[in-house]
């Protein structure tokens, strides 16, 4: 059935997207009607960055320096492992023109055997110490949430963002959160 031209399927379509445009245009008034008188009223907004207090905080430098540690005498081992297979390599170029056919082909496999461990071992070290960054990590988050929480109590902020694309240094509150977590 056609009216005005236009089939029902095509009118329906029209009207749910000036349906959807409505309601995106009533949401976003309806959004700056609430968030309009707050900031008539003074609302008090701050920024902390996350990414500088998982870097420059106390708690952070300690725990990196703790997973360093832990983690440090299996890298030296990768290391010495990538140094093998780098000496190996070396000596099969420069005795590949000597070598008899069957020789070369011997060890090249076993360069690519050595290397495919190295990646492997490389594989699951990164697993490793990824799992146990983000394990300290999340310790020192949820103490910054806490701090966080209890400045925000204290000296009465309505909303405090954490890492936005742009933010004015008078809103930032991280070095207050750093100071709180132990500096």
């Amino acid at each position: 059935m056609f009216v005005s031209g236009l089939n029902f399927s095509t009118l329906a379509q029209r009207a749910v997207r000036s349906h959807r445009a409505l309601a995106l245009a009533a949401a976003v008034g309806l959004g700056a009607l609430f968030v309009a008188p707050s900031y008539a009223q003074g609302t008090k907004i701050g920024f902390v960055s996350t990414e500088r207090i998982l870097r420059d905080s106390k708690p952070a430098k300690a725990a990196q320096a703790k997973i360093e540690g832990e983690f440090k005498k299996r890298d030296q081992e990768l290391q010495r492992l990538a140094d093998s297979l780098r000496s190996e390599a070396q000596k099969l170029d420069k005795d590949a023109p000597v070598l008899s056919e069957a020789e070369r082909v011997k060890r090249q496999r076993k360069l690519q055997d050595m290397d495919s461990d190295l990646q492997r071992k490389r594989r699951e070290f990164q697993e490793d110490f990824n799992r146990r960054r983000n394990e300290e990590f999340s310790a020192i988050v949820e103490k910054a949430d806490a701090a966080i929480k209890k400045i925000a109590e204290q000296q009465n902020y309505d909303l405090i963002i954490q890492d936005a694309v742009t933010v004015s240094p008078r809103v930032d509150i991280t070095d207050q959160v750093i100071s709180a977590l132990g500096g």
